[in-house]
């Protein structure tokens, strides 16, 4: 089968597409024949071994490759069809049109991959093509997540910072769909981008800092590692809620005291990316709650450019690389 692989860490050119064995799906998998993918941040950043946030690069580094990556497969949320399926398998059919996350196996960037079943894979939503599908579970999932976790409540002020990416554009979208009254944060170039998506305000960080405005807010979903922790915590309102999506250790030690000895709350963490959650996802997607944020789409054979261009923050949400014949006609081509 085609795959798109690196063998050493370093710029969007170490990207190779070759040749590779097809996998053998075990027992509990199945064996995915992907459609496509998206290029996230997460591709990028394990393509070049560099972190935003820096307290997990060592364990990372032991985990993944020291001197060159053991993986060398990237891609990690995708959209396909079941080629086959396991003896100990149930939950799938051959044939069956799905999309999910492949966790830290990834795998997706080639024409199959095999997973357990049990990951967060379900059917695709009828409504979306593969290549919009493929642009849900990170963004979704994570948005999800943590929105969640706020507890947003109908009319609550929220700010996505950092809302013009893959997890910011799902996460204005589904907390419009909790009720809440959204302000969303990036370039000025992504406005109508993120006006699109639903926010009912937008602030350009390059001319205004949204804490200092005057306003104050319940919720703080904040995706950009380099913000004033500070700051934030001033700008919610009593008993507001931050949210951190990339936190630094300094912002993980600090949330624990705000949490604990003020009236606001602070949490970090990484998604859990349960089956639920994705079915939860799907639900929205399937009323309308949530749609496309495919920005591009780009052929296997360019992914060096599909990297570059998630890599220039020029994008309107999801970079995604179609992979073999998509068979349809979808956004961005």
């Amino acid at each position: 089968m085609k795959a798109i692989t690196y063998s050493r860490y370093g710029s969007p050119d170490v990207l190779q597409l070759k040749e590779v064995p097809k996998p053998e799906p075990k027992a509990d998998e199945i064996l995915i024949r992907v459609r496509a993918v998206e290029a996230t941040k997460s591709d990028i950043e394990m393509r070049r071994f560099k972190f935003p946030v820096k307290w997990f690069w060592l364990p990372l580094r032991i985990a993944f490759g020291v001197t060159k990556p053991r993986r060398q497969i990237l891609g990690g949320y995708f959209a396909g069809e079941v080629e086959s399926i396991g003896t100990a398998v149930t939950e799938f059919g051959e044939g069956d049109q799905v999309f999910g996350a492949a966790g830290l196996r990834f795998g997706a960037y080639g024409e199959f991959v095999a997973l357990p079943a049990r990951n967060t894979i379900i059917l695709k939503p009828g409504n979306m093509s593969f290549a919009d599908a493929a642009a849900v579970p990170l963004g979704g999932l994570n948005a999800l997540h943590f929105l969640r976790l706020a507890n947003v409540q109908s009319g609550d002020q929220v700010v996505i910072n950092g809302a013009g990416g893959s997890i910011g554009a799902h996460a204005i979208q589904i907390a419009k769909s909790m009720g809440a009254v959204v302000t969303g944060v990036d370039i000025a170039i992504k406005e109508k981008f993120i006006r699109r998506m639903g926010a009912d305000h937008f602030v350009d960080y390059t001319k205004e800092n949204f804490t200092e405005l005057g306003r104050s807010y319940d919720v703080i979903f904040d995706m950009v590692p380099g913000s004033s922790y500070a700051a934030c915590i001033r700008a919610l309102n009593a008993k507001g809620r931050y949210m951190s999506g990339n936190p630094r250790l300094s912002v993980m030690l600090r949330s624990v005291l705000t949490t604990r000895f003020t009236d606001k709350t602070a949490r970090f963490g990484f998604a859990r990316e349960l089956k639920e959650e994705l079915l939860a996802l799907k639900e929205m997607i399937e009323s309308g709650k949530i749609v496309s944020i495919v920005d591009k789409v780009y052929p296997m054979e360019l992914a060096a450019d599909a990297h570059r261009r998630v890599e220039t923050e020029q994008r309107l949400g999801a970079v995604v690389i179609k992979i073999g014949d998509l068979g349809v006609e979808i956004p961005g081509e």
